[in-house]
């Protein structure tokens, strides 16, 4: 048990009632927030991608620029728009964990990752349909541009795309389940950290 509690919850922070309070609240906002994403169709959501949409697509555009500057690999290029805007939250996470030692901040990093996985299920769904808008202007059917177009037709498997999609979704809702439970059971471990006797971890 002490293990498994040193590795979900590194460090032994003493937390004020206000630092647990204020994670607290932002733990049961991001709930209530993201409870319509465990639901909503994935055609829904590509319509209608929500205001995150807006934060992904910086990460997502920035993997397109970034990887071209370091590689001419076409496939790689257009694959690292989809999987910047997953990793850099993925990096965020990691560096929160094993630097700061914050379960928390991780966790909210974690549920970052999920929700920007989330993001990618619909545009490969999109990948025969091509209804989605593209940044560069008109849909999929209109300008070239569509990635997971290009790229599933690469791996011979763009007959596949609403069944790789929904396993995409399905990942990242579990991601987005999980990161809950780890930030809950942090502000939990927190709590009982503060209240511990100086000298005593939570495992005695």
């Amino acid at each position: 048990m002490q293990v498994l509690l040193t590795v979900l919850f590194p460090g032994d922070h003493r937390r004020s009632i206000a630092s647990l309070a204020g994670r607290a609240a932002l733990l049961l906002f991001l709930i209530v927030w993201s409870w319509p994403y465990f639901t909503v169709r994935l055609v829904d959501l590509g319509q209608d991608p929500g205001v995150m949409h807006l934060v992904h697509l910086v990460f997502h555009e920035a993997g397109h620029t970034i990887t071209a500057m370091l590689t001419d690999n076409r496939t790689l290029i257009v694959f690292m728009g989809s999987g910047n805007q997953v990793l850099v939250p993925l990096i965020i996470t990691l560096a929160f964990y094993f630097k700061n030692h914050d379960a928390f901040a991780a966790a909210v990093g974690l549920w970052w990752t999920g929700h920007s996985t989330l993001d990618v299920a619909p545009y490969i769904q999109d990948a025969r349909m091509l209804n989605l808008q593209l940044l560069s202007g008109g849909t999929g059917k209109e300008v070239e541009g569509h990635d997971w177009e290009y790229l599933l037709e690469h791996w011979h498997v763009i007959n596949r795309d609403i069944i790789i999609a929904a396993h995409v979704a399905t990942v990242a809702r579990c991601i987005m389940f999980l990161a809950f439970g780890w930030a809950l059971g942090s502000i939990i471990y927190d709590a009982y950290m503060r209240n511990a006797p100086l000298g005593l971890d939570a495992a005695d």
